[in-house]
């Protein structure tokens, strides 16, 4: 199940764009989960989380990466630390938050999030026998893991999914920031539905711009959003904007007939959305508990992955979730679908 894509250095500069952001004072919140350094041993390690905003609890991207360091807690005895970015952080708060995992013995240091290449690059140098990981970006150093994926492809299933389901042939896209990574997911998705029928109309909107990085945790700036979309006749909204999603769901989910698509998690699935499960149609998952989990895993086995790793479409790095049985009618065209692009028949652009 390993894939390891090296990309160019076109791609480097690109994701560096979406690197550069930074806003001003932070604090982050810890926690401990596992056992602790005396008692981790030979059998456990000591895993690091740097999360990005809304932490674990998020219902999405970072829960993600959390469940995967907890298949290894389960599964290694691991100790986990982790800390949580809070919006505003500058670049010395999480070069901060980085090497206090490091300097503690922590190994591996995973940054959830494309916000902490930077501060992972510098950090990393400092502690050449630390194995870092980064989620969502790329750090060229010979002791960090790229832990990238090809959120475009599970967002044209997505828009094809959402032009068979639509009644309106109106939709809409929302993302968190307008950096490369989401425009990734705005791609694909408008993408998807247009080539499945080019009459539909699809709403884009941004809730927060450039160093602004509050539209990733922000629900009720995603409720708002949605909202406006639905009022505007939208019937079928996809949100890639972390825990802000959740608000979008939420206004969704008050409008009958009307389709939420999740991100990143299972959204059907999680406890804390259960109520608005009956509106939402599908989830882009976006399987970074396997990239944490296979970190994790090498680390231990004395073997760290290193370069940069895609997780793709192909070998179920990114998937739409059949939960709630709401695809099962369009199932085979999202399959013929997915094949095409498996098989290269289909080009999934990664800008709109």
């Amino acid at each position: 199940m390993r894939r390891v894509a090296k990309i160019s250095a076109a791609c480097i500069a690109t994701a560096a764009l979406a690197l550069s952001a930074t806003a001003c004072g932070s604090t982050s919140t810890e926690k401990n989960s596992g056992s602790d350094s005396s008692s981790a041993g030979a059998k456990g390690s000591k895993v690091g989380l740097a999360f990005d905003v809304g932490g674990r609890g998020d219902h999405s991207f970072n829960d993600s990466a959390a469940r995967g360091a907890d298949k290894a807690k389960a599964e290694f005895g691991s100790e986990l630390k982790e800390l949580t970015a809070k919006t505003g952080d500058t670049e010395a708060d999480r070069e901060q938050r980085l090497t206090d995992l490091a300097a503690a013995g922590y190994n591996p240091v995973v940054g959830v999030g494309f916000s902490y290449a930077k501060a992972m690059t510098a950090v990393a140098a400092k502690y050449p026998k630390t194995s870092f990981g980064i989620v969502d970006s790329v750090v060229d150093a010979k002791n960090v893991d790229s832990i990238t994926f090809t959120e475009e492809q599970g967002s044209y299933l997505a828009g094809v999914a959402t032009a068979l389901k639509t009644k309106k042939d109106h939709v809409g896209f929302i993302g968190g920031v307008d950096i490369p990574l989401i425009k990734k997911f705005e791609a694909g998705y408008v993408q998807g539905v247009k080539e499945t029928n080019p009459k539909i109309k699809v709403d884009v909107q941004y809730l927060s711009h450039g160093t602004d990085l509050s539209g990733f945790a922000s629900p009720d700036k995603g409720k708002e959003a949605a909202q406006g979309m639905l009022d505007k006749g939208a019937d079928v909204v996809y949100t890639a904007a972390g825990s802000s999603g959740n608000g979008a769901i939420e206004a969704v989910s008050g409008v009958k007939g009307a389709w939420a698509i999740g991100v990143d998690s299972d959204q059907y699935a999680i406890p804390g959305l259960s109520k608005y499960k009956d509106s939402i149609l599908t989830s882009v998952v976006k399987n970074v508990d396997i990239g944490v989990y296979d970190l994790i895993k090498s680390v231990k086995d004395g073997k760290p992955i290193t370069g940069t790793n895609t997780y793709s479409l192909a070998e179920n790095g990114v998937s739409l979730s059949p939960s709630g049985d709401f695809l099962k009618d369009i199932q085979a065209k999202l399959d013929e679908a997915k094949q095409k692009i498996v098989d290269g028949q289909i080009k999934v652009k990664t800008t709109p």
